[in-house]
């Protein structure tokens, strides 16, 4: 097939196309390397890839027309960097989705990036018809493209659990990602809402969600899926004690509030029931992580001559 993925130089993204063209299709992928191009490096020399600069504002109809399958990874992803853009986080996760699912045929499959951030501090366990109150610049934005996106009949939504692990482009941002880090370089971390939940997943588990919805479209079209499973629903305390049985490092367990409000558990039933399942433990990813931070310095300002 033909397939366009957006935002196809980040996290998820650079591993999806890779992923995708071992599979035999021809895939473009479209970034405006807002973040640099050295995570597609190693792809260029793919010839069934085209690789497209351009940013999600500035689609244009004729753009769209070539491509079987649209996977929209493309976007201001994050509670804090939405909420130092607020303007962007509007205009590129919400306007450029409605543009872009506007230029879409009926017959064109569009695979959408949602995330279970939009539940909040729901207090319950979330399935996918859990009444929904976003609770930041991010999840507002990213629950009301979904939104846009499931008018169409052709379309999928997977609602992400919090990645964490290794990519060619490396977020240091998320959970399981900066307190391992932090374990690692600082020897400390601070908790904010120690006890509050969330779920999680290995980055090698999202793409291969991504694949399986392609792979089960047809039942899957017209439907949006929690993506994850009930075994990685952890706290923040149960995160850092997991990483501490591979290290010690102090633990700071802060009376103040977090202003990034998440607290719940997800059910992943409706797509285990179609046979979706994940081969990744947190445990996997705080090994792997390890490893790479004991060479890769996220925030060091100094350069070795």
């Amino acid at each position: 097939m033909n397939i366009l993925v957006t935002g196809g130089a980040g996290y998820k993204g650079v591993i999806l196309v890779k992923k995708l063209l071992e599979l035999g299709h021809n895939v473009t992928l479209l970034d405006n390397f807002m973040y640099g191009y050295e995570s597609v490096l190693h792809l260029v020399p793919e010839s069934r890839l085209c690789i497209v600069q351009l940013d999600i504002r500035n689609l244009s109809e004729n753009a769209l027309g070539a491509y079987d399958v649209v996977y929209h990874l493309a976007g201001i992803s994050g509670m804090p960097a939405c909420a130092a853009n607020p303007s962007s986080a509007e205009f590129i996760n919400v306007q450029a989705t409605r543009k872009l699912t506007s230029f879409l045929s009926n017959q064109q499959l569009l695979i959408y990036a949602s995330t279970t951030s939009i539940y909040g501090a729901a207090n319950a366990d979330c399935d996918e018809n859990v009444q929904i109150s976003p609770p930041s610049l991010y999840a507002k934005t990213k629950y009301e493209a979904e939104q846009i996106v499931m008018q169409r009949e052709n379309s999928i939504s997977l609602r992400f659990a919090t990645i964490f692990g290794i990519s060619p482009k490396m977020r240091a941002d998320l959970l399981v990602n900066d307190f391992t880090y932090k374990a690692l370089n600082e020897r400390s971390i601070v908790l904010f809402g120690s006890q509050s939940k969330r779920t999680f997943l290995h980055i090698q588990d999202a793409v291969t969600g991504y694949l399986f919805a392609l792979e089960n479209s047809q039942l899957m079209r017209g439907e949006i899926y929690n993506l994850g499973d009930e075994s990685l629903n952890y706290s923040k305390h149960d995160i850092v004690l997991a990483i501490r049985k591979h290290l010690d490092f102090e633990i700071i367990d802060s009376s103040l509030a977090d202003v990034d409000v998440r607290d719940f558990v997800v059910s992943f039933g409706k797509l285990r029931s179609l046979g979706f399942s994940v081969r990744y433990s947190l445990d996997d990813g705080i090994r792997e992580l390890l490893k790479l931070y004991s060479f890769y310095k996220v925030h060091s300002h100094f350069t070795i001559i």
